[in-house]
């Protein structure tokens, strides 16, 4: 599959071979050669060699541990999140290339579940626990995750009832330009929460997607502080999604539904870099693609992925049966 900057011109995802079976919900592409993934039975993997060979380069102890989302700044430096309830929820960091992990922290609160993480820069990080005592919980880093600390929660709106976050790719949570947004589901409405001050504060809005026990956002991307896509659906009913696609062209304060949406699940999007508005969306049922800024998607492939990140010139997808796949540009 060749990313133009017109979309995808022909081919198709070209997969790898890690060797094991985990599924990859987490994914981290740092360049067209280097990527990690991380997944279920706490496996991590990363390639520096474009995914011709894979190396698994889990922290020790961690066979128990379900990661869903990971964070690279090179081939070296890099933070993964489990997820759970109370002490299944953990965040370590390499900056050896994954030889040795560092445990950094670990959720004593069993109220507290850990869905997601972001780098604002090398050093300022955010976490996103679903509600606590009827807020959501960020954690965050000033020194690139190696420790975080608990954010008090009086600048964050009430969580509605029943809403909570997907840890379904590792991109609920996600920043641009110093800003972070989250994306929700579970309750009566999708929203996206803002912050701009490093997640001391926080503003909401709905969102069209449609919401409900196992409903909502599953997935943001912004390419700047101003425009963003969001996309979802319900998993129990992966291949029917009618409102399933939105964008924002004002930093995530209105949404709108996209004219022509991908209609079925998708629980990963990224912006592909370089080019004025294509975008891919990823989930169980296939890959589709937008060039417009998210106004119309189309389906490029039928293959089940779960996450995908975009660098200048690739793109990886991750998903079930240790599949992990590259489009190069």
């Amino acid at each position: 599959m060749l990313v133009t900057a017109s979309g995808f011109a022909r081919g198709g995802w070209r997969l790898t071979d890690t060797g094991v079976t985990e599924r990859f919900r987490g994914l981290a592409a740092v360049s067209d050669r280097v990527a990690w993934v991380a997944g279920s039975g706490g496996a991590v993997l990363r390639t520096v060699d474009g995914g011709r060979s894979w190396r698994r380069v889990d922290p020790p102890g961690a066979a128990g541990l379900q990661f869903r989302d990971i964070e690279a700044f090179d081939r070296h430096h890099a933070v993964v999140l489990s997820i759970g309830e109370g002490e299944q929820s953990r965040l370590y960091v390499t900056g050896d290339g994954g030889r040795t992990w560092t445990e950094s922290f670990r959720n004593d609160d069993p109220r507290a579940f850990y869905d997601c993480v972001t780098f604002l820069d090398r050093r300022h990080g955010l976490a996103l626990s679903d509600p606590v005592d009827g807020a959501f919980r960020i954690l965050a880093t000033r020194d690139g995750g190696r420790s975080w600390r608990v954010l008090p929660t009086a600048g964050m709106p009430p969580a509605l009832p029943g809403e909570f976050a997907f840890a379904a790719s590792g991109t609920c949570l996600v920043s641009a330009q110093g800003r972070a947004w989250f994306a929700t589901g579970g309750g009566e409405r999708a929203r996206v929460f803002r912050t701009a001050d490093g997640g001391r504060t926080w503003t909401v809005a709905d969102t069209p997607v449609p919401s409900g026990p196992s409903a909502g956002v599953y997935s943001l991307a912004f390419r700047d502080a101003r425009t963003g896509l969001a996309v979802g659906g319900d998993y129990v009913t992966p291949d029917a999604a009618p409102a399933g696609a939105a964008a924002s062209r004002d930093g995530g304060r209105t949404w709108r539904t996209a004219r022509v949406v991908p209609g079925e699940y998708r629980s990963g999007v990224a912006w592909v870099p370089g080019t004025r508005g294509t975008a891919l969306a990823v989930g169980p049922t296939g890959t589709d693609v937008t060039t417009d800024g998210g106004r119309t998607w189309r389906e490029v492939d039928g293959g089940s992925f779960d996450a995908v990140d975009c660098v200048p010139r690739a793109c990886w997808a991750s998903g079930e049966q240790g599949r992990v796949a590259i489009a190069r540009r």
